[in-house]
């Protein structure tokens, strides 16, 4: 369990090292003159029904939630404030294969200058979403609720995984400090969504499974599946320069 520590720390360290020397912008350079990939999505009755996420070419971004809040019950009271309703507001960073690729394909759909929502009747209520892009070489929107153009369900499904990602931390630390013994499923659950691809760019998990890995009353198993994802996170971003 001691290797698998060590290793954990170290992935951190040297992974959180080689982003923060690639996040800074040039000297000069307007956050403005940033090409930037948007996508936003709302659905009420959600745990975190409204989300946004911002990409910039460089593979920098943020994560944006809102929390819907706990209602009813007397289960409510003796959750921590934190839990009740909160903003979540995360910096991310991508890889440059998930970031070379969202750019790629918002600029093959023209700036999303495009008819994204299907015309199809009856179809399920799935979310408002929208995707925009804004830069020095073109900017535009569309709003779809689903899509049949297969580079937007794409790029859609990208994102998504890229907020379930983000959300799996929120919760990962809340069951950390409350339910330690909730953590081995979302664990379980957390694996099963990387292996299906619906989960993805963890290293920005990073600090929370760390958390995990480091906290000697968790059961090993826990620990030992913690450190196993910061592995393959470490493997993911081999390429960061």
């Amino acid at each position: 369990m001691r290797s698998y520590l060590a290793a954990a720390m170290g992935i951190v360290i040297s992974v959180t090292s080689a982003y923060a020397a690639q996040s800074d912008s040039p000297a000069g350079t307007p956050a403005a003159a940033k090409p930037e990939v948007s996508f936003q999505f709302e659905r009420p009755g959600l745990p975190v029904p409204k989300f946004s996420i911002v990409v910039y070419q460089d593979g920098t971004g943020m994560y944006r939630g809102e929390e819907a809040p706990v209602s009813g019950g007397a289960s409510s009271a003796s959750l921590a404030p934190a839990s009740r309703g909160r903003s979540i507001d995360r910096p991310m960073k991508l890889s440059p294969a998930t970031a070379e690729t969202i750019f790629r394909t918002a600029r093959s759909l023209d700036y999303f200058n495009i008819p994204c929502a299907s015309k199809a009747k009856n179809i399920a209520d799935t979310g408002k979403k929208t995707l925009s892009y804004a830069g020095p070489d073109g900017r535009g929107s569309c709003l779809y609720n689903y899509s049949e153009n297969k580079s937007v369900t794409q790029l859609t499904e990208t994102f998504q995984a890229l907020a379930f990602t983000m959300d799996e931390g929120r919760k990962l630390e809340f069951l950390h400090r409350y339910d330690r013994l909730g953590l081995y499923s979302e664990m379980d659950t957390l694996i099963h969504e990387i292996a299906e691809k619906r989960a993805i760019e963890i290293i920005n998990i990073a600090p929370t499974l760390t958390s995990i890995v480091a906290d000697e009353q968790l059961m090993q198993r826990v620990r030992e599946k913690a450190a196993r994802l910061l592995a393959q996170a470490s493997d993911s971003t081999s390429n960061v320069r």
